[in-house]
């Protein structure tokens, strides 16, 4: 049989209410399953998840994990959490390390009604963009801190959440040497000191781990963030599509990217 654009309508009959119970995708090989009906062909067309979520193993249900900025809930939050989670039978509620929190084996169905009920932004998990900031308590709360790191994360989040990138971005933000946030393995790292923040970038905690180069040490808030957004808008126009940061600074070399960033 010849290749196809878009599902035929006598397919789309049984298929487009919940397609995920009965194709599966390799590539662009697909298979209709159907009770007594199995058959393969060969497609163009790219089957497309929901945006804001995650398809989980079943392949049937999803994940969500909301924008917390700083990883800070209030009451409200955390009532509307648990509302959400009882009206909608949610099987399981997970804390990531991103200082998020992930509800998982919700229906495609029921995806738009839990982000209205919660009142939360949608986060992003796979999208090519900022997917957090990890920030420590620093001067708020925790006696070690020496920089308001927990500020400072949250005004970095919304100065660069929903910016489009050529691959997705982590961010570390840590109130004194000892890096809770883990600074050194994001993407962009900040490590408070009493003189100001130390920035890093090009960190990677993947199974390719890499430490963070050091760009600047000693640096105010309005510096800091003149050299992050320096780092930022260079990334973006010139690395390639999924290219993290600690590739694309092993790719062109560290002294390219300082000779445009400094």
């Amino acid at each position: 049989m010849p290749p196809f654009s878009v599902t035929p309508p006598h397919y789309r009959r049984w298929a487009s209410s919940s397609l995920q119970k009965y194709i599966t995708q390799d590539n662009q090989k697909v298979q209709f399953r159907k009770p007594g009906l199995t058959f393969s062909r060969r497609i163009t067309m790219k089957l497309t998840q929901p945006a804001n979520a995650i398809l989980q193993r079943d392949k049937t249900t999803y994940a969500i994990v909301p924008r917390i900025p700083g990883g800070l809930l209030n009451r409200s939050h955390l009532r509307a959490i648990a509302d959400v989670v009882e009206k909608y039978n949610i099987p399981m509620v997970k804390l990531t390390a991103g200082q998020r929190m992930a509800l998982i084996g919700l229906k495609e169905d029921d995806l738009q009604h839990i982000y209205q009920d919660l009142g939360m932004d949608p986060g992003s998990a796979t999208e090519l963009c900022l997917h957090y900031v990890q920030a420590c308590p620093g001067t708020e709360v925790c006696k070690f801190g020496v920089r308001d790191s927990l500020g400072f994360g949250i005004r970095l989040e919304r100065l660069l959440a929903g910016k489009e990138l050529p691959a997705k971005l982590k961010i570390g933000v840590s109130g004194c040497q000892f890096c809770c946030a883990e600074n050194f393995v994001r993407d962009i790292g900040l490590m408070g000191k009493k003189n100001g923040w130390t920035i890093s970038f090009g960190g990677h905690s993947g199974n390719r781990a890499r430490v963070g180069d050091i760009l600047g040490t000693d640096l105010s808030d309005d510096d800091a963030l003149r050299l992050i957004n320096k780092c930022f808008d260079f990334y973006r126009d010139h690395a390639r599509k999924k290219e993290r940061t600690s590739r694309f600074v092993q790719r062109i070399g560290l002294d390219e990217f300082k000779k445009n960033v400094l």
